[in-house]
């Protein structure tokens, strides 16, 4: 693989999902939907919880990852919400995170309207210590959300984040997330979970687009 996150080439592909290819299917564990020809896959759980798909390292020793998610908004989405527990739904929104215990890789936030996001304009609420500045965040909706699947904004692409919800758009790297563990190599698996705080009816954060690298 050619030249990724700033970081030079020798990147090997570890997960990738393109639902807009209608020759793909959802990971097992999570669950496929669609919305005005918007295929996506979103979790399973009928009340709060994560629903995951994992991928192995194949015995690649890496020392950084590189990455972008693309999903969207559905239903009321409340962003860092939950349990402050790494291992729990600690957010509204996906989770990337290494091994066994986990560790904290990425973390994509869905909120329910564009002045929510802890990036937005005059927004004080804070992450989970354990994110650090590891996470992106966005909403697909500028006003008050129902049960839908947001289709016209999709989230932590860098775009369109209208209003408040500016400098969440304007952050280094998006939408590719870097990591880089310097001289500490590792094989661990790399873990997606896409979680909220009440059932999949009336909130997710359901996948559409997905490439993770390591090196």
């Amino acid at each position: 693989m050619g030249t990724l996150c700033g970081s030079g080439g020798a990147w090997t592909r570890l997960a990738y999902l393109d639902m807009s290819d209608a020759t793909q299917n959802c990971p097992s564990g999570l669950r496929y939907y669609q919305s005005g020809g918007v295929r996506v896959c979103g979790r399973t759980n009928s009340g709060s919880g994560c629903s995951s798909a994992t991928y192995p390292s194949n015995g690649i020793s890496y020392s950084q990852i590189c990455g972008r998610v693309t999903g969207y908004q559905f239903g009321h989405v409340n962003g860092i919400d939950g349990v402050n527990n790494i291992n729990a739904n600690y957010l509204d929104g996906v989770s990337i995170t290494r091994g066994s215990p986990r560790q904290h890789v990425w973390s994509f936030i869905a909120e329910y309207s564009q002045t929510h996001c802890p990036c937005a304009t005059g927004n004080s609420e804070s992450v989970r210590s354990f994110m650090g500045s590891n996470w992106f965040c966005e909403s697909g909706n500028d006003g008050g959300a129902s049960n839908s699947l947001y289709t016209g904004d999709p989230l932590w692409d860098g775009l369109n984040c209208g209003g408040t919800e500016g400098p969440c758009c304007n952050v280094p790297g998006i939408p590719w997330f870097h990591r880089d563990y310097g001289s500490t190599t590792t094989t661990d698996y790399i873990e997606f979970r896409i979680c909220a705080d009440a059932g999949y009816t009336g909130e997710d954060s359901p996948l559409s687009f997905y490439e993770i690298y390591v090196k």
